[in-house]
């Protein structure tokens, strides 16, 4: 993964010749001491107005592209932003800690919550230690470990998604990656206190379903959610990882796809650029819909939720016969 300081869209390439031409027009009048005031305002106004037109007409793929920038803000940075007193909690009690997934105890303003997610790294060195962000079978068996305990003291659940998939390697099936995720949803299905979802990234096949099993599950703007990645998809359908943007359009794999697909509740608006453009705005719109969605949920019992939730999943996937 490039390191963020260098990361570049390519739909965003307008954009960056402009912010390009302000910043040596600005060296240039500080040289020369001269007002070029007005054409700075000039060129600025009309960067603004290109960054709006491309942010309304992003195809799939390029969603795809924003939900990767590696300055994306991750969980660590939202917990710091979106609750108070986080306490990180560490180990599956079977084999050891798995650092691509994070959980801990925090309040959501006075309302004591587990939270949950998967981390990935800002640079190069991070991400090895996180794994690029996709977890190990004890990874998900920490976060059953935790959502248990959870449920133990009633406190609330919220998952943050952000994860390209469980990892593939051969020492995770060794020990047991399938059967700790299907574990980790059958114990989300079954937990008696309220769970919401907040898919902030990447959304990726079993990965992010895991941690996906929620009374309302949230989904910012331009993150994505998915059976498989559009590459995946691509090397299936098409036997060419490079068709991945044409795989982006046919799985419906949008924010806007999955509310209309009702396997979403809710799409969290974003800055004008991304999240990683304002991570504390973003962080207090979130707040905003976990608030109003989690006092929703408290007013339920837990035989209600469970009903709920049952009724959710199970009306997922239907079809119309010809």
């Amino acid at each position: 993964m490039a390191n963020g300081s260098n990361y570049n869209l390519d739909f965003e390439k307008p954009l960056k010749e402009l912010e390009k031409r302000i910043e040596e027009i600005r060296v240039f009048a500080e040289e020369k001491k001269i007002d070029m005031s007005e054409e700075i305002a000039r060129i600025e106004d009309k960067s603004r107005k290109l960054k709006k037109e491309i942010y309304e007409k992003l195809t799939p793929w390029q969603k795809v592209q924003i939900a990767r920038h590696p300055k994306r803000p991750t969980l660590l940075e939202y917990s710091e932003l979106i609750f108070n007193g986080f306490i990180e909690l560490h180990g599956d009690r079977l084999y050891r800690d798995d650092p691509a997934l994070v959980g801990g105890l925090a309040y959501l303003d006075d309302i004591p919550v587990t939270i949950l997610g998967q981390q990935k790294g800002k640079d190069t060195k991070e991400n090895i230690y996180r794994n690029f962000g996709m977890p190990h079978p004890e990874g998900y068996r920490k976060a059953i470990r935790l959502m248990k305990q959870a449920e133990k003291f009633g406190r609330p659940v919220i998952t943050f998604v952000d994860v390209a998939g469980a990892f593939p390697g051969k020492e995770a099936e060794e020990r047991g990656q399938g059967e700790a995720v299907a574990k980790a949803i059958m114990e989300m299905g079954a937990l008696t206190v309220p769970i919401i979802v907040v898919v902030t990234g990447e959304g990726g096949s079993g990965g992010a379903l895991a941690i996906g099993t929620g009374d309302r599950v949230l989904m910012l703007e331009h993150a994505y959610y998915s059976v498989i990645s559009p590459e995946g998809c691509a090397s299936i359908l098409w036997k060419n990882a490079t068709e991945a943007s044409k795989a982006a359009e046919v799985l419906r794999l949008t924010a806007n796809d999955l509310l209309e697909l009702e396997v979403i509740d809710e799409v969290i608006p974003e800055p004008l650029g991304g999240a990683h453009t304002d991570p504390v705005s973003t962080a207090a719109t979130i707040k905003e819909s976990l608030c109003h969605n989690l006092w929703e949920l408290l007013h339920r019992d837990s035989q209600e939720l469970l009903v709920m939730r049952y009724n959710k999943f199970r009306k997922m996937g239907r079809y119309i016969e010809e």
